[in-house]
């Protein structure tokens, strides 16, 4: 496009320099020319008034379209820039941060939900130990444990959360790290937010599967994690979202005995933004 516009500047301005030097002929030879030509004079001076008209209208016009389109140009800037200016600042006043707080609970999943996942051949929910196959899972599950984690949260700036997607764990113990990774397309996981009634409080639930012989969790002991990283992403209620990573640090691991529930009280927690807040398309929703 840039070429065709030089070529057609150049033709522009060659026929306009063709016309002011004929015109400059013209005015020092006139006497000359009218003597040569005489009656066919008045005729040759029409067709080149003519014609140096043609040239300076086209010129002018080529000149209007030029201002024109880089009017429109910087219009569609100015326009561009407004629409991510307000995309910008619905986003820093309608985003989401969470704390997870109080006591973070692992236990067996219950198997009435392991079920209804593997009839649908669909493990949504659930987040995989690293190296697990999903096609096995669903194959194989008898050599695979289903563990439900849940931490109560709540919001500590921004609006209602919408959803929160999970894309990888990591558990410590006693110097061993234990990494989750989802298998979902979108490289994300999406969570249960709940509502206890009783506490009051909203509460994150994720799925876990390990393989039998990794010995992440042993429901009728005492699993003394140290300290538990989520990389998240949280979205609100108006489609807002962030992206982070939470740290939670516990303290006096508990064990019931009844129900297998292993419960660890947050002694500390912190988010670190990873990414700016954005909007979300419509169907990530």
């Amino acid at each position: 496009m840039a070429n065709k516009e030089r070529k057609l500047a150049l033709i522009v301005l060659i026929a306009s320099l063709f016309v002011f030097f004929s015109s400059l002929m013209f005015l020092i030879f006139g006497r000359e020319l009218a003597m040569i030509v005489d009656e066919m004079a008045t005729r040759v001076t029409a067709i080149f008034i003519s014609f140096a008209s043609f040239c300076s209208t086209s010129a002018f016009s080529y000149l209007v379209y030029k201002n024109n389109k880089n009017a429109s140009r910087i219009n569609d800037d100015l326009n561009k820039r407004a629409e991510l200016f307000r995309e910008l600042q619905f986003a820093s006043n309608n985003y989401s941060i969470i704390e997870f707080k109080d006591k973070m609970n692992i236990y067996v999943e219950s198997n009435r939900y392991i079920q209804k996942y593997l009839g649908r051949n669909n493990l949504s929910y659930h987040i995989f130990e690293e190296g697990i196959d999903y096609q096995d899972v669903l194959k194989n599950t008898n050599k695979y444990l289903f563990f439900s984690l849940k931490v109560p949260f709540v919001v500590v700036e921004g609006k209602v959360v919408s959803s929160i997607k999970i894309e990888k764990l990591k558990f410590e113990r006693n110097g061993r790290d234990y990494y989750f990774v989802s298998h979902d397309e979108s490289g994300e996981t999406i969570a249960f937010i709940l509502y206890d009634e009783y506490t009051k409080q909203r509460q994150m639930i994720i799925n876990l599967i390990v393989d039998k012989d990794i010995d992440f969790f042993d429901e009728q002991n005492i699993n003394e994690f140290s300290k538990l990283k989520i990389n998240i992403k949280i979205t609100s209620l108006l489609g807002v979202e962030v992206k982070g990573v939470s740290e939670l640090y516990f303290t006096n691991p508990e064990s019931n005995e009844h129900s297998g529930i292993n419960s660890y009280w947050i002694n500390a927690s912190n988010f670190k933004l990873t990414e700016m807040p954005t909007i979300s398309k419509l169907h990530q929703l």
